[in-house]
């Protein structure tokens, strides 16, 4: 006689098959090229397939997997309600690039709880609490970003799957609209959704990209604001403003974490002098969500007001390259240069960006070394 299933796994299981529904409907979304949407399903395809061997703490990544099932639900809905699918505000653009770091997590988290999982070799129990935490916290930001006040959890598990295939449906439906008003040469409906490619191509251009109401020209607004206490640094402030007396500098404010970094360059952006000198054309990138080079070009994109595409790379750089003299901040680009595998990825595109003579650039970050190719201040 078949063992029967504990109260934990079966709302792992409901919460499994629904997340799969939803990974269609994002799988199906990423074709707008909104930044972030493609490492979500990837991320979640993955999730999903690790949370199936896990040994240990199944009520944890249960409880973790329920609430991200919620937030992967806000980010379908943010998209059935933009009238075309992809054209999002960057606030919510940022809010989505919050959420992927904190899915990279839970993935981490929920892999290192699999019976002779390798990952949880290198980490000790303390660094898992710890990364528990960061997923906890990340979840608990994605519920207030995206004004979930009530996170629903169901058991049903009859309802939940007809309340995740309804989402579904309804992506279906926003595509097919989308299509049927791109042409009035197709029929009034798209009978075969499933070669999705082909109703995206009938989609106007600027149906398939991010463009949202910021320009450059109010990207003062999106600065961080000037730290309202801020000591101990003056000699280092000193110094920078002195190279940016010089020319165009390009710096990197290194230190280990809790410095002070982010504060200093936060004042740098906003003092007087940087102001006068670079107006509105200053940006301040927080690198935090970026996991690759492509991802930290779509964020900075955002920032500018671009719209979106596989890689914005080369949108960057044209972008700097015709406007009048910028300033560039990345805050902490730790995070996307030191794993070894996009190393060489970053350290080529801050190569590329530093070869605009009028652009300047300053990145904090966190120990004692700098990307390499470029030439420093």
């Amino acid at each position: 006689m078949p063992t029967p299933q504990t109260a934990t796994q079966i709302r792992l299981s409901n919460v499994s098959i629904c997340m799969g529904i939803a990974l269609d409907s994002l799988e199906i979304l990423a074709n707008f090229n909104t930044p972030f949407l493609e490492a979500i399903a990837n991320t979640t395809r993955s999730l999903l397939e690790c949370v199936q061997t896990v040994k240990q703490n199944k009520e944890t990544c249960t409880q973790l997997l329920e609430q991200t099932y919620e937030l992967l639900n806000a980010i379908i809905l943010v998209h059935m309600k933009s009238e075309t699918g992809g054209d999002l505000p960057l606030l919510i653009v940022r809010h989505i690039g919050r959420f992927t770091e904190t899915l990279h997590k839970i993935h981490t988290f929920v892999e290192t709880q699999q019976g002779g999982s390798k990952v949880k070799k290198f980490l000790r129990q303390r660094e898992s609490n710890a990364l528990l935490k960061d997923c906890k916290n990340g979840l608990e930001q994605g519920f207030k970003l995206f004004e979930i006040r009530n996170v629903n959890l169901m058991t049903d598990i009859v309802k939940m799957r007809q309340d995740a295939e309804q989402k579904h449906k309804e992506v279906l439906d926003m595509i097919a609209g989308l299509a049927d008003t791109a042409s009035s040469d197709r029929p009034s409906t798209v009978q075969d959704i499933d070669d999705l490619s082909q109703a995206m191509l009938t989609l106007p251009k600027a149906s398939r990209m991010y463009s949202g109401s910021y320009t450059s020209s109010n990207s003062i607004s999106m600065l961080p604001s000037e730290p309202k206490i801020f000591h101990g640094r003056d000699l280092e402030l000193s110094a920078i403003l002195e190279l940016f007396g010089q020319g165009t500098p390009r710096i990197a404010i290194l230190g280990a974490g809790g410095m002070g970094k982010t504060s200093l360059a936060r004042v740098v952006v906003h003092h007087a002098e940087i102001s006068v000198k670079y107006a509105q054309h200053r940006y301040f990138v927080a690198c935090d969500s970026a996991t690759n080079k492509t991802e930290l070009a779509a964020l900075i994109g955002a920032h500018l007001g671009l719209k979106s595409g596989k890689d914005l790379t080369q949108a960057v750089f044209q972008y700097f390259t015709t406007c009048p003299s910028s300033l560039l901040v990345l805050d902490n680009l730790e995070t996307v240069w030191e794993p070894t595998e996009c190393r060489s990825d970053i350290e080529e595109f801050l190569s590329l960006v530093t070869d605009i003579q009028h652009l300047a650039l300053v990145i904090t970050m966190r120990g004692a070394e700098r990307p390499s190719k470029v030439h420093w201040t």
